[in-house]
């Protein structure tokens, strides 16, 4: 996997936060539901882009993903998309044992 930084546009827009801590067992699925959902999440309308870390590489290390969005609409429609909403269920009941979710405006940006 190739690691990048996400080219977001000028401020404002928004981030959506995504922490996990993953179960110790890594059910089958996991992977591709992850590869499924980053293909779906880039073809939404108001996707910006999205950077991806886990820490190690046991199943049950800290995760976090940002994605970009537009708009509050933006991620309000992905959060409602069917595909995304068997995912999610998924990950409650199979993949996850924490996780948690947090929305930001992105009011400045600066690097290199």
């Amino acid at each position: 996997m190739a690691f990048s930084v996400a080219k977001t546009p000028e401020p404002p827009y928004y981030a959506v936060i995504f922490t996990s801590i993953r179960k110790p067992v890594d059910p089958a699925g996991y992977g591709q539901m992850a590869e499924a959902m980053d293909k779906l999440a880039a073809q939404q309308p108001g996707y910006l882009g999205a950077e991806s870390v886990r820490e190690g590489h046991d199943a049950d290390n800290l995760g976090i993903t940002v994605s970009y969005w537009d708009s509050l609409e933006a991620i309000a429609a992905w959060k409602r998309n069917a595909a995304h909403r068997v995912a999610q269920q998924r990950g409650r009941d199979e993949w996850y044992a924490s996780f948690r979710l947090r929305i930001a405006k992105v009011e400045r940006e600066y690097g290199m």
